[in-house]
């Protein structure tokens, strides 16, 4: 079972995201009711739904599920990468990412659908996680980050968004 980690096992903008989880939750549970909420919430929208942002400049419901699709791949790869070995790995630029995608040129099920997918396997890898391999660390953006920081860092980075798509979408 993946512990939560300690505030010593990451930086700063993981912080944000950890903190945003309880001490008492199950991690892989929450990630399979993120799984199953969040795509409930965006599958059904239309593509008039799916193009709105809430101000100019500003991602549209598209890129913001294709955000938190982004992330979680980088994570998780992060992740795996860690639980295998120690290594340095760059940051990534959230905006250069949405400026090269194609999101807002595909079907908002379709997105969904991925999200579906990705979320399914990061389940498998984070599962497969030993103790053992949770504590082990690597660099990622600067900053020395546990297996199991950024297993947390998953979960709360999309507890983040969501929480943003009910304040500034109000998508619920």
């Amino acid at each position: 079972m993946i512990t939560k980690p300690q505030p010593n096992e990451y930086g700063p903008l993981p912080a944000n995201y950890i903190g945003l989880i309880k001490d008492d939750e199950d991690i892989i549970k929450v990630l399979e009711q993120q799984r199953d909420y969040t795509y409930s919430l965006f599958h059904p929208l239309t593509e008039d739904q799916a193009a709105y942002a809430y101000a100019e400049g500003k991602w549209t419901l598209k890129e913001a599920l294709g955000h938190m699709i982004d992330t979680e791949r980088v994570f998780a790869f992060r992740a795996f990468v860690f639980s295998r070995e120690q290594q340095d790995l760059p940051g990534f630029d959230q905006d250069v990412y949405m400026y090269y995608s194609t999101y807002n040129t595909r079907s908002i099920q379709d997105i969904a659908e991925e999200f579906k997918v990705l979320r399914d396997a990061n389940l498998y890898l984070f599962r497969s996680i030993t103790d053992e391999q949770s504590l082990r660390t690597g660099i990622a953006s600067g900053y020395e980050i546990s297996v199991r920081a950024l297993v947390y860092a998953t979960a709360g980075h999309e507890r983040h968004h969501l929480n943003i798509l009910r304040d500034r979408y109000n998508l619920k």
